[in-house]
């Protein structure tokens, strides 16, 4: 399910209305108590960055409406140059889409105008649970989806299964990977995809979706963009603003391939998709080196906050590489959710086949204590 149709059905309109309010940013030096109320509700449900953008990015975006009359031409090819410059890739390798989410659409609508054009059937292989959006749009073109369950008491993607799917499809394939996975939050060792990618044949296409790479630290993942330098064909890169950057509303995102593949992606890509406060936004806060820095620790410290609690209740919960930890819920799930609904706590649904578990996003330090105490309020009533 998307994220939009999960909004609009999950009845909470206190949480809807929120968005639109005046929440009070906290940061890790903030001495004041955060208390969720109905007026700033804690918003731990869409993996957004709570930190907020960098201060730089929108002294920009203030700049960027003086010229907004004007189509934002340069300022998308500064962004693009910014990227490519930051990756160390060229700017040929770069597609620029407003958010991650219309890259991965034009890389799936791209493998699918290139079987029609071989007469090729066509499938997407995904990992399940993981990021709704690839299957969402697959299905929208009638693109056939095969769901392979994770697997071990880790989650893991079961690659095994998943390169059967591949090797035994007589047609294109396109494999959705999400690294770190939403909504586990873990990490797949890079060397194990990259082995596949180097076995698999041209008709097998991997799009890897490293929204939340930024926060990572462990050793065992590295970008798939070294892939891209290396010039293998077959790989696109989707990444986000929206995560380590803060830039949710803002809407950038890009792809990164070689210069063939980036092209076909770029192709179904809307027309003029990147806004001028987005682009100067996004060129600010690659820039801006102390943020990012800022934004990352902010991270680990409200990690460990939540940690720490679930390690002290018992609650299982897996090792975390993103702004999200994925826990065990004892009980209703549905009940949980709900009774947190309505301490003005909004937290992330279940991901069946992952039954049991949630998917709660890292706020700022002050924040995920203020979920740390009605956390334990709820152990305390014997709710959890």
């Amino acid at each position: 399910m998307l994220r939009r149709s999960l909004f609009k059905s999950a009845g909470l309109l206190a949480g809807a209305a929120a968005f639109g309010s005046a929440v009070p940013a906290a940061s890790a030096a903030d001495a004041k108590v955060f208390v969720p109320s109905e007026k700033t509700p804690l918003l731990l449900n869409f993996n957004e960055n709570s930190l907020g953008m960098s201060a730089k990015a929108k002294a920009a975006v203030a700049d960027a409406v003086n010229g907004a009359f004007r189509y934002p031409d340069a300022l998308r090819e500064e962004l693009q140059e910014e990227i490519a410059k930051t990756l160390g890739v060229k700017m040929e390798n770069v597609s620029l889409g407003n958010g991650s989410s219309e890259t991965i659409q034009a890389v799936v609508h791209a493998v699918a105008e290139k079987a029609r054009r071989a007469g090729s059937p066509v499938q997407l292989i995904v990992p399940d649970p993981t990021f709704g959006c690839a299957e969402g749009y697959a299905d929208a073109v009638g693109m056939a989806v095969v769901k392979v369950p994770l697997t071990g008491p880790k989650l893991a993607f079961d690659l095994d299964a998943m390169k059967k799917a591949a090797r035994d499809f007589k047609g294109i394939s396109l494999v959705y990977a999400c690294n770190p996975n939403n909504p586990t939050a873990t990490v797949t060792p890079s060397a194990l995809l990259e082995a596949w990618v180097k076995e698999a044949g041209p008709d097998v296409v991997f799009l890897f979706d490293e929204a939340y790479a930024e926060f990572v630290t462990d050793p065992a993942f590295v970008s798939a963009v070294e892939l891209v330098k290396a010039g293998v064909p077959n790989v696109v890169v989707a990444r986000t603003f929206s995560k380590i950057f803060a830039m949710a509303g803002l809407r950038i995102g890009y792809a990164v391939a070689v210069k063939d593949t980036c092209s076909a992606v770029d192709g179904f890509a809307s027309v003029d998709n990147i806004n001028a406060a987005g682009a100067a936004a996004g060129i600010a806060s690659l820039r801006d080196k102390v943020f990012i820095e800022k934004s990352k620790s902010s991270v680990e410290l409200s990690r460990a906050i939540v940690v720490k609690a679930l390690t002290e209740l018992g609650l299982e919960y897996l090792p975390s590489q993103t702004n999200f930890i994925f826990h065990k819920i004892k009980g209703d799930h549905k009940l949980y959710k709900s009774r947190m609904a309505e301490s003005h706590v909004f937290v992330g649904r279940e991901f069946p086949p992952a039954v049991g578990w949630n998917r709660l996003t890292l706020g700022t330090p002050e924040e995920m204590k203020a979920f740390v105490k009605v956390l334990k309020d709820f152990r305390a009533k014997g709710w959890i």
